[in-house]
C-alpha cells in the first residue's frame, strides 16, 4: 500500500487562504449568520465550513469564493460590472502574448 503524499503550499498561498477564511467568518458573523445556516447555503457539511473559515487548501475554491459572495467579501472588484470590466482588460491582455510558450533552444555561442 502506497502512502499518500501531502501537497506542500508556498507560505504565501497558506497566509492567503488563512486571510480568506477570517474574512469569510467575519463577514458570516456580521450577518449573524450561523456556522449551520451558511454550511446550508452553501450545501456542505459544517465541518466543511469550518475546515475553510481555517484556511484549509484542500477545500475547493469554487466554495471559498461562493462563501466570500454570500457574506460580502469582496475579492477583486465590488460589483460584478467590475469583474466583468477586469476579466475583458485581463482577456486583452492575453491576446498580445504569445498562443505558446517555449523553454529556451539551445544557447548559441558565438564567441570566436
Amino acid at each position: 500500500m502506497a502512502l499518500k503524499q501531502r501537497r506542500t503550499y508556498a507560505r504565501y498561498t497558506l497566509e492567503a487562504l488563512t486571510l480568506l477564511g477570517k474574512m469569510i467568518r467575519l463577514g458570516r458573523k456580521q450577518r449573524k449568520m450561523t456556522e449551520f445556516e451558511l454550511a446550508e447555503r452553501l450545501g456542505v457539511a459544517r465541518s466543511t465550513l469550518q475546515r475553510m473559515e481555517k484556511g484549509d487548501p484542500r477545500v475547493e475554491v469554487g466554495l471559498m469564493f461562493e462563501a466570500a459572495s454570500i457574506v460580502g467579501v469582496t475579492l477583486f472588484d465590488s460589483n460584478e460590472k467590475g469583474i466583468t470590466a477586469l476579466s475583458g482588460r485581463t482577456d486583452d491582455r492575453i491576446a498580445v502574448l504569445p498562443k505558446h510558450v517555449y523553454k529556451a533552444g539551445k544557447q548559441v555561442k558565438d564567441e570566436f
